[in-house]
């Protein structure tokens, strides 16, 4: 007989898109991102983070700052925009997006021309913004499936 304690399909995605996360840099906000084909395979990951080839240690990581350019905005790389970029298959079209953070307007003008076709996302603490708020448009008008995480309520416990 086989267990049955298995986790799901989401939890595992999700799960990958949470690791991910755990190598961003930000000291206020990790972001993960797992990208899967609909054969259940992963094809890319990402996590937020400073562009290739910019030392992390020489970039601001500040949300406030005198100038904008001492702020991370300008610089960071999001997670679903590195997790498109990551890529290495020919095409994410009606590829499914798990991600640990709703995805800002500029994240979702990516993950619309990119084919991506579902977005399933853990949280969305910018909800009230409009950047967020112009995401739920783009994506209701352009008939990307957006749903909200539901977790399962379980540790997993890794000893790395």
């Amino acid at each position: 007989m086989k267990r049955s304690d298995y986790i799901s399909w989401d939890e595992y995605f999700m799960g990958i898109a949470l690791f991910s996360a755990q190598r961003s840099k930000d000291n206020s906000t990790q972001v993960g991102a797992c990208i899967v084909n609909d054969e259940k395979k992963i094809i890319s990951v990402g996590y937020n983070g400073m562009p290739i080839g910019c030392c992390d240690d020489d970039m601001p990581w500040e949300r406030t700052g005198n100038n904008p350019l001492d702020t991370k905005y300008p610089f960071v790389c999001h997670a679903e925009l590195n997790a498109i970029l990551n890529s290495n298959v020919g095409s994410l079209k009606g590829a499914t997006l798990y991600v640990t953070l709703y995805p800002c307007n500029e994240c979702a003008k990516a993950i619309i021309q990119s084919g991506i076709k579902r977005v399933v996302y853990m949280e969305n603490k910018y909800a009230d913004t409009d950047g967020v708020k112009a995401s739920v448009m783009m994506f209701e008008k352009c008939g990307v499936v957006v749903e909200k995480y539901e977790p399962a309520n379980r540790s997993i416990i890794l000893n790395l």
